[in-house]
Order: C-alpha cells, then structure tokens, then sequence
C-alpha cells in the first residue's frame, strides 16, 4: 500500500488524505509516478512538527520531491488544501492518543 500510494487515483475528496507513517526518521522522498492528481505533500518530524511542505506537485512526474530534513511521517493531500487549511512549518500533526493528552 505504501509503495503504491495514491497513484492512479482520478479523484480524492477534500477531506481526504493519505498517510504515510515509517519506523524511524530519515530523508524521504516521494514522485508522482502514475499519480493523475496534484498534491500537497507534508513531511512532519517524529513529533508531528511540520518540517516542509511541498506545493502544487506536477502529475505524472518522475522528479524526486524530498523532505528537507529527516522526517517520520509524509501527509498526501489534494493541492491547495495546505494553504486553505493554513497548515505550514509552524503546523504539527496531531492524531490519536497523542492529540487526546495535548
């Protein structure tokens, strides 16, 4: 699932998203292969903390887009919907246990 991501997806709901969660931080890097649609794609610290974000990515491109830092986890989101939901580097990732204790 990881490997095939979201491509070949014609179509993906504004409250959509997919996540992409690695057993450890590390320079990751993503392309838009057979991706018909362009992204928003976030990299966020181990912590959540948003390291970069990638804007506006081209469909069916092969350039490597990579995380500016090490990075644990990659967000894939419709392009645009970072800047609608204000989301940038001063942003953080919360989800399960870890957003009920904050």
């Amino acid at each position: 699932q990881r490997a095939r991501g979201l491509m070949f997806v014609r179509s993906l709901p504004p409250t959509t998203g997919m996540l992409f969660v690695y057993d450890s931080s590390n320079y990751l890097s993503m392309w838009m292969k057979n991706t018909y649609i362009s992204l928003d794609i976030v990299f966020a610290r181990s912590d959540g903390r948003i390291a970069s974000i990638a804007r506006n990515t081209e469909p069916l491109s092969l350039r490597s887009i990579a995380s500016t830092e090490p990075t644990r986890y990659v967000l894939e989101l419709n392009a645009g919907i970072t800047e609608r939901l204000v989301i940038d580097e001063k942003s953080r990732l919360l989800w399960g246990p870890t957003f009920a204790a904050d």
